[in-house]
């Protein structure tokens, strides 16, 4: 069975089950995320994190049973990736009850889609329920509803909350609860402990059902929900090596193109090396269609993390061309059909790509001359220079340090790092929307890209797209589609028209409204999806009727109650981003 197969057939057998198809959101958590959530993070991690509003009560404009196949990515486990099962970007397939149906028909649901739909032999089955302590009592419906549906006794396990709740140990602030997990044997004839939480050379976990009944709050007390929910994840990436008989994910159909490229550019292949590539390469490409940029700071530096170490290993196979932006290529025509805005964005990944890929192979040069140079264990002084004057991610340090058997002083490094920080003007502080700050300045250049957006369409054309955009507290920068440099006469003109909203103090309006209907009233937006849904638009008018306002877009960051709040606004330089993007920086003064 295929990749597309089976996101077709998941969401196809819950779409029997009165399930309506939601769209994948970005990776980039929506401001309404954010500001639900009790606990900030930088990715979309799990498929329930978009859903975590109406988790906790929200009534969702396509009712109360949802399915989907959601981008995530997590980075906790990046030193693990290489081996056979580990991934930092994956697609998680979901179903979920929003104070629907509970767990009866979600256990019998996923044993009904593994049986009869995948064919997966049930006696290679085995499942794990919550065990209980002092905060929940066991799970015994979980239990007796698997022994309903046909699994023996001896194939259930019972777990504590390390491995049967979520989100994992219950240790984090928010909506969470019992999950029973079901593994797969791979292994049938082999001799080793039947334990399928301990044992991950013979059993894959391929689903998780988890019961959302309670809600953590900041003192570690639980208190029930408003209402209870069903949250599912199956890792389509570890499904399909069970169906596709795959030694590994690698060897599956969503990332067999991508290895072969990679093993026809090379004579030195290695499974560990090429695989860490394929993985970052592929996360880099989605991290960038969802407006993601390079940086020193938050999501851009997990970004530069995930290229340098994509470079680093590309380098171990002998691959001295570049390649990030070919085989980013390739993980495109992987996933065209299923995601076309990778082919929307196409021209801004390979940019970035190439500029980070050329960026860093400089620096790469020299600073491995310099560490070679080191003799004994690294200071944390050494590990801030090569940071500092080669762009050193101190994990790429720390991962040629280990394979020299060296040792590297990771404390006084952060010391030092910590106060390089304080000193950088341009350091960027945490923010709830994506922004590079969050902050009254922040929200007041996040309103000038609206605007400016609005100015350059009525100045150049309706063919103008933003393509990506960073903040901090002393500029913005906007990227947009359009294939010539923009002359003086024009930059004024932009510089005009958005100076002109802001002096006549517009107020700046939300609102949330279905997909379809914002489409309608010409909403626009960096990404857009396949399916409907309720979105917010921001929209910049006297009236309080979006359909005539003059700036209208989907959006989730902080934003300026009205335009007088900006300040005088000026483009300070105008730049070419690669093919087809142009990019402007300015500034706003009070």
């Amino acid at each position: 069975m295929t990749s597309v197969e089976l996101r077709q057939k998941y969401l196809k057998f819950f779409q029997g089950r009165d399930h309506k198809i939601i769209p994948s959101a970005s990776l980039i958590p929506s401001e309404e995320v954010e500001l639900a959530g009790t606990e900030r993070v930088l990715f979309t991690t799990a498929g329930m994190h978009p859903l975590i509003p109406y988790l906790m009560g929200k009534s969702h404009s396509e009712g109360t049973r949802l399915v989907n196949v959601q981008k995530c990515l997590r980075t906790d486990d990046i030193d693990e990736v290489g081996d056979a099962v580990h991934n930092t970007f994956f697609e998680m397939l979901g179903n979920w009850s929003l104070g629907d149906y509970w767990k009866e028909e979600a256990i019998t649901w996923s044993y009904e889609f593994m049986v009869n739909e995948l064919k997966l032999d049930s006696k290679r089955i085995y499942v794990s329920v919550f065990a209980g302590d002092n905060d929940a009592p066991f799970d015994q419906q979980s239990y007796d509803t698997w022994i309903k549906v046909g699994i023996p006794e001896d194939h259930i396990f019972k777990y504590g909350k390390e491995d049967n709740w979520w989100p994992t140990g219950g240790e984090k602030p928010g909506p969470q609860g019992p999950d029973t997990e079901m593994f797969y044997d791979l292994d049938p004839r082999s001799k080793s402990p039947i334990d399928p939480s301990a044992n991950s050379q013979r059993f894959v976990e391929i689903w998780n059902d988890v019961f959302m009944e309670y809600e953590r709050q900041a003192d570690g007390s639980y208190t029930p929900l408003k209402q209870r929910n069903v949250d599912t994840g199956m890792g389509l990436e570890r499904m399909l090596t069970v169906l596709q008989k795959a030694p590994s994910i690698y060897e599956t159909d969503v990332f067999l193109p991508l290895m072969k490229k990679i093993e026809d550019m090379t004579d030195f292949f290695s499974d560990s090396s090429a695989r860490i590539v394929a993985d970052h390469i592929r996360a880099a490409v989605f991290l960038i269609s969802d407006g993601v940029s390079p940086s020193n700071v938050e999501r851009g530096y997990i970004l530069r993390r995930l290229i340098r170490r994509t470079i680093r290993h590309a380098s171990l196979l002998k691959i001295d061309q570049n390649f990030l932006s070919e085989f980013s290529k390739v993980v495109i025509k992987t996933y065209e059909n299923i995601y076309p805005d990778l082919v929307e964005h196409q021209q801004l990944i390979s940019t970035e790509l190439q500029k980070e890929e050329q960026k860093f192979k400089n620096a790469l040069a020299q600073g491995l001359k310099n560490f070679e140079k080191i003799s004994g264990n690294i200071s944390g002084q050494q590990a801030f220079d090569l940071y500092q004057n080669f762009g050193f991610p101190i994990e790429l340090t720390a991962e040629l340090a280990k394979e020299k058997n060296k040792k590297v002083d990771l404390n006084d490094f952060e010391k030092l790092l910590k106060v390089h920080q304080n000193l950088s003007k341009s350091q960027s502080q945490k923010t709830k929307g994506g922004l590079a700050v969050q902050s009254d300045i922040a929200a007041r250049y996040h309103t000038a890209t609206h605007l400016m957006h609005q100015a350059l369409r009525d100045e150049l054309g309706s063919h103008v797209h933003q393509t990506g955009s960073h903040i901090t507290n002393e500029r913005l920068r906007f990227d947009f589609s359009h294939d010539a440099k923009l002359t003086d006469q024009q930059i004024q003109k932009v510089e005009k028209i958005v100076n002109e909203k802001i002096k006549k103090n517009l107020p700046v309006h939300k609102k949330s409204l279905p997909k379809e209907i914002a489409d309608e009233i010409g909403a626009i937006g960096l990404f857009r999806e396949k399916y409907g849904d309720l979105v917010n638009i921001y929209y910049i008018g006297e009236s309080d009727d979006p359909k005539i306002a003059y700036s209208k877009e989907f959006c989730g960051g902080p934003h300026a109650k009205s335009t007088g709040e900006i300040g005088d606004f000026k483009i300070i330089k105008e730049e070419s981003a690669g093919s087809g993007i142009r990019r402007i920086y300015a500034t706003i003064k009070s």
